[in-house]
């Protein structure tokens, strides 16, 4: 675990970074540790976006990064924070920290994954660079998608739709982040677009 110095055994997920020695300080003892600093890959959008579709096309082909579907840790706790540990974005940061370790990056498909969010995290500095796609498509085919799905998802009803489709318009405002747009291609030209554009920042600086 990063977290905890080797030396004097304190957990610390604040510790200084070095990218030009490639080292991790803690910052109790001064210990220096050899990391690897690779950039980190996100790719968000509201509910029915396209994220799930596209994040499973990806993890059944040969890839250069790891692909990782943010929901598979949801729980309750998330949803009320109490402490840094609960905070759900922060422990998604941690485990793909954790993971580039082995020298390949890792892309995680999330909904509230906004740069705001994920830049404000302690977790945020052990990467060489954080790269963001959003996923947006028109209002009528959101609504459509969210109204279609199975019962158990409860994304039909008024209030839950207004949110998302609130939350998508939020995102085509965004400056400085890549923009795909699910509705006006298929799931394999939109998984080749994520995946070409994330080969083309795979730049391991290790």
């Amino acid at each position: 675990m990063i977290n905890v110095c080797l030396k004097c055994g304190l957990y610390r997920n604040d510790k200084t970074v070095d990218l030009d020695k490639k080292i991790i300080i803690c910052p109790e003892c001064g210990h220096e540790s050899k990391y690897k600093f690779l950039p980190l890959f996100i790719i968000f959008g509201a509910s029915g976006a396209g994220k799930t579709t596209i994040c499973n096309y990806l993890v059944g082909q040969p890839n250069d990064f790891i692909v990782l579907d943010m929901d598979i840790l949801w729980s309750d706790r998330f949803a009320n924070p109490k402490s840094i540990n609960d905070n759900f974005n922060e422990t998604w940061l941690r485990v793909a920290k954790n993971i580039s370790q082995s020298g390949m990056p890792v892309a995680l498909f999330g909904a509230g994954c906004m740069p705001d969010y994920i830049n404000d995290c302690i977790e945020s500095r052990y990467f060489s660079k954080i790269n963001y796609t959003g996923l947006v498509c028109s209002d009528s085919v959101l609504i459509n998608r969210l109204k279609n799905r199975p019962g158990w998802r409860k994304s039909s009803s008024g209030e839950f739709i207004h949110k998302q489709v609130e939350y998508y318009n939020h995102i085509k405002l965004l400056q400085g982040i890549n923009i795909i747009k699910t509705d006006t291609m298929d799931t394999k030209e939109a998984a080749t677009k994520i995946k070409c554009w994330i080969n083309s920042h795979i730049m391991p600086t290790y």
